[in-house]
């Protein structure tokens, strides 16, 4: 049985774990203790309030430079099942998301090469115009590196334009995993990790807040989670920006990693747990709103996850494609009402929230 009462110790004079502190949980099998430290450090900062959203996912566009190696979703140009959304069927799905009680629309697609940087400013431009109400969480870290490159502007003057024309967040996708020589093998042709906190920090300067995120589960090792979690939170102490930490589930199925039998299985339940919890007591006092995103994760899953230090269960997710590319089997949206039922289920309050973590209403 593992020694964990240095860790417990600290946890309960509130101190922060260091890298040592995190190998000593990433390595312990005492999965119960853990979740239940975990807890009680979730119960002591944000009390038994789930958040969640009423939110639509638009992808814009599926060709890709990148072609990430852990990823289903990209096609090449005139490849079968390629797409790029005109910005009126852009606007036709928010019109819809709204008509359904969206508040929020997360817009994020790929590094297409015959995207010009007017496109992704029209895009918010448009959106802003149609619907000022609807939050506009679009672009990751990834994206906006790609929009400078293309335009020839720096980060931060892309940043500024795009929250000229209506950007209200940047969602926190393309952090996969930091270490760089793991980045190397998963995502070769991707920004450094570096970069990615670079252009965050960028964006928290310039007061436009975002998400954070970790793909686990494919060939990372216990260390490199460890890093990860603790790069975001070195960033997160000099910027204040991060709303959101979100653990990704990697989902094998069409992969490059599955093809060529790199990676054939995906992360266990006991593995998004202890990553969940994890994520809790080495990121706690710092990003305090853990995400058990149940399209990755379902339904069930997402409950559970619950009492192991996540306190927001995303959103309603009208139209996801991307996990669903690699095999997700989740439901491709969450009604409301089902979502309140599962969080209600799971012993917690449900409380509907805004992008940026204002309560709309405890239900």
């Amino acid at each position: 049985m593992e020694d964990l009462s240095a860790v417990i110790n600290k946890v309960g004079s509130s101190e922060e774990l260091d890298f040592d502190d995190g190998m000593l949980l990433m390595e312990a099998k005492n999965l119960p203790l853990i979740g239940a430290l975990a807890d009680n450090v979730r119960k002591r900062t944000v009390g038994d309030r789930v958040m969640f959203v009423s939110n639509c996912h638009i992808n814009y566009s599926n060709v890709c430079n990148s072609k990430c190696r852990f990823c289903a979703y990209f096609r090449e140009e005139g490849q079968k099942g390629a797409f790029t959304l005109t910005i009126d069927e852009i606007i036709k799905k928010a019109e819809k998301a709204s008509n359904m009680g969206a508040t929020e629309l997360h817009i994020v697609g790929s590094l297409n090469p015959g995207l010009p940087f007017e496109y992704y400013e029209e895009i918010l431009e448009k959106l802003h115009e149609n619907y000022p109400e609807l939050s506009l969480k679009a672009y990751t870290a990834v994206e906006i590196a790609h929009l400078s490159s293309i335009s020839g502007m720096s980060v931060r003057d892309v940043l500024l334009r795009l929250k000229k024309a209506g950007l209200t967040g940047l969602p926190g996708g393309g952090g996969e995993i930091f270490n760089e020589s793991t980045r190397k093998q998963v995502c070769p042709d991707k920004i450094s990790g570096e970069k990615w906190l670079d252009v965050m920090e960028t964006a928290h300067g310039l007061g436009i807040k975002s998400n954070a995120t970790m793909l686990y589960g494919h060939i990372e090792t216990k260390e490199d989670i460890v890093d990860h979690l603790l790069r975001i939170r070195e960033l997160q102490k000099r910027t204040h920006g991060f709303q959101a930490f979100i653990p990704l589930r990697f989902h094998p199925d069409n992969t490059y990693l599955s093809k060529n039998g790199i990676v054939t299985k995906g992360p266990t339940g006991f593995d998004d747990l202890k990553t969940i919890a994890v994520a809790r007591l080495l990121l706690n006092g710092y990003v305090n709103n853990i995400k058990s995103y149940w399209v990755m994760l379902g339904e069930k899953l997402s409950q559970i996850a619950l009492h192991y230090g996540a306190n927001d269960i995303d959103g309603t997710v009208m139209e996801e494609r991307i996990t669903h590319a690699a095999g997700g089997v989740a439901p491709e949206y969450m009604p409301k009402d089902r979502l309140i039922h599962l969080i209600r289920n799971a012993g917690r309050i449900p409380v509907e929230r805004t992008s940026n973590y204002e309560i709309i209403r405890e239900l």
